[in-house]
């Protein structure tokens, strides 16, 4: 099966919080969405979730082509999925539930359409295990918000096609994401596991009373978390290194970080600690809805995209290196 076809046409199945950003991102590029979901009131809070996405994607910068128009909603699957060049579905993370799906939109789509998964820990060979097309599965894992967050990671599973991988990457790509391709399946994929690594020492050190959860979040964010905005840590490293750079970074000044992280801490997750986490996280909020947050979140995340956007930043680090 060949997959170098180009797409235009996106079916959303599931238009949940993750669904309806990714239905919004799409339609900010100028493709056309039909979306599918059987949920009460799905369809009114999908548009309620687009609509006022639309302010931030106009921030961003919209596409030619793009208009909300692009969008239908069907409760009806086959009449979703019989068009699409690829299927973004969102539905919730149960495997039992996503293979029945995967089987049933099997059934109805195109059998050249890419069939990606949101999935968030769940595997693509688990996914795909009882597919008649294995091959065009692959995960495409976005970062919440999508329609915001460049990153997708994209994994195929033991059956999944090098084309069909490659397809996925080049869309995604064309769209201003930052795919990324992970080369072995790992339960979580890597961006989360990442976030599970640090968040572990973060309970440690909160647990083992070194920082209050406000001050551990704030070593974070007024810390390295700045630096992580605008470069990985590998490159920090690199900095790191002065003169020398990361050789001078791995001859010197990884022993000692070698020893702390053999140091760092597991932290037995009470319920006592559960609750001094959502006492600190509570008196960080003051008082400020949950929806507030996120749009002050977003506006932050937009400027500092747009930021590397004028620096070169972005295209610098979607470029490929050369193998050494």
């Amino acid at each position: 099966m060949s997959y170098d076809k180009p797409i235009r046409r996106i079916a959303i199945v599931g238009t949940g919080v993750i669904g309806a950003s990714w239905a919004a991102e799409f339609l900010a590029h100028g493709l056309d969405v039909v979306a599918t979901d059987p949920a009460p009131k799905a369809e009114a809070n999908m548009r309620e979730y687009i609509d006022e996405a639309w302010k931030d994607l106009t921030s961003i910068g919209l596409s030619k082509g793009a208009s909300r128009d692009r969008l239908r909603f069907t409760t009806n699957i086959k009449d979703a999925l019989s068009e699409a060049d690829l299927v973004q579905k969102n539905a919730p993370e149960r495997p039992d539930f996503k293979i029945k799906l995967y089987a049933e939109m099997e059934e109805v789509a195109p059998v050249d359409s890419l069939f990606a998964s949101s999935s968030s820990g769940i595997t693509p060979s688990v996914i795909q295990s009882q597919c008649k097309h294995p091959e065009r599965v692959v995960i495409g894992h976005p970062f919440n918000p999508p329609h915001i967050i460049p990153l997708v990671e994209v994994v195929g599973g033991s059956k999944t096609s090098p084309d069909a991988i490659q397809q996925a990457i080049r869309f995604y790509a064309s769209i201003g994401k930052k795919p990324i391709h992970l080369k072995k399946e790992l339960p979580g994929h890597v961006a989360n596991r990442f976030q599970a690594a640090l968040y572990r020492e973060m309970l440690y050190l909160i647990e083992q009373g070194v920082l209050s959860v406000e001050d551990t979040d704030a070593a974070v964010c007024y810390g390295p978390g700045l630096r992580w905005g605008v470069m990985g840590q590998s490159l920090q490293w690199h900095l790191g290194g002065g003169a020398g750079g990361i050789q001078h970074f791995m001859d010197h000044l990884m022993p000692p970080l070698e020893g702390m992280m053999k140091a760092l801490g597991t932290p037995n997750i009470t319920p006592e600690l559960k609750q001094n986490v959502i006492n600190g996280v509570m008196r960080e909020a003051a008082g400020r809805p949950v929806d507030q947050l996120a749009q002050e979140e977003n506006r932050v995340l937009i400027g500092l995209l747009k930021l590397r956007e004028e620096i070169g930043l972005n295209k610098a680090s979607a470029e490929p290196m050369a193998a050494a």
